[in-house]
């Protein structure tokens, strides 16, 4: 249960340092080229001794490379939601990304949901309904896609791993999460460098350094849920997980940064705890 507690902390710190350091006068992608740099340098430092991440098969390079587009396309999602949005409803958005799991589970490895497991993705959608449309209508509207979009990259990355599990080998788990925040990485900084030139905002230290903190609960997030699914049962430690993350991310959002919910707003993120709890039943 520790390891479980210390990942829950870790992907609501993730998205707390992404409301906290983004600077408009900076270049808005030298905080995740930090981050993934960070990351393949913990990548690297704890790879088991014997093992190297530079001799993984063609599928986990493939893999890898897929899982970091997504990987990429969500973070940016999610920096560029909280500061429309808030930290708490980014937050539960990105974990309502199950739903994108869930699916590919059903359509490409024939698993079949249970009836409570509908009832949640229902509930999942009654809550984007409800959360619509809340605020001015121009910013709302906005607001909502991007969130929706954070869903559905948060989701997609989320079920490369599954796919890695399931037509991956189990030996080169390193070596794809090494390739993963590789590719990451590369992608970033064709970005950072478009935006430069675009913006003339180049990248400064003070997002690099930002980004080194964002990259060490987004790395340990993932690998600290791993460890904690080795001791606990899934149905316990996916629920608590996604749970806890939004819960607490709504809470330090609200002490933190005074961040408030509407009233609709709160019922839909209610009905989004409901839904992960049963979407994630077993």
């Amino acid at each position: 249960m520790l390891y479980l507690l210390f990942a829950i902390v870790s992907s609501a710190s993730m998205a707390l340092a992404l409301r906290k350091f983004r600077s408009p006068s900076g270049n808005r992608y030298g905080i995740l080229l930090g981050n993934y740099l960070t990351c393949i340098l913990l990548a690297l430092v704890l790879t088991p001794r014997g093992q190297s991440v530079f001799h993984a098969s063609p599928r986990t390079l493939l893999l890898g490379a897929v899982t970091g587009f997504f990987y990429v396309a969500a973070l940016v999602g999610m920096q560029t939601s909280v500061h429309r949005s808030g930290a708490g409803l980014t937050a539960a958005f990105a974990r309502l990304g199950l739903l994108v799991s869930l699916a590919v589970s059903v359509l490409c490895f024939r698993e079949q949901p249970k009836a409570l497991q509908l009832v949640g993705a229902a509930l999942a959608l009654a809550a984007l309904v409800l959360i619509h449309g809340t605020g001015e209508r121009g910013k709302a509207k906005s607001g909502f896609w991007l969130l929706l979009l954070t869903l559905l990259f948060s989701g997609c990355a989320d079920a490369m791993s599954k796919v890695f599990e399931q037509l991956g080998d189990a030996a080169e788990n390193t070596a794809f999460f090494f390739w993963l925040f590789l590719t990451a990485l590369l992608l970033t900084v064709g970005l950072a460098v478009w935006e430069g030139v675009r913006s003339r905002k180049p990248l400064r230290w003070q997002e690099l350094a930002a980004g080194a903190v964002v990259g060490v609960p987004n790395y340990f997030s993932s690998f600290l849920l791993l460890r904690a699914l080795q001791s606990l049962p899934a149905f316990v430690a996916y629920p608590v997980y996604s749970t806890g993350t939004i819960l607490l991310t709504l809470l330090a959002g609200a002490l933190l940064f005074r961040e408030r919910l509407s009233r609709r707003q709160t019922v839909g993120v209610a009905l989004i705890l409901a839904a992960l709890a049963l979407l994630n039943l077993t």
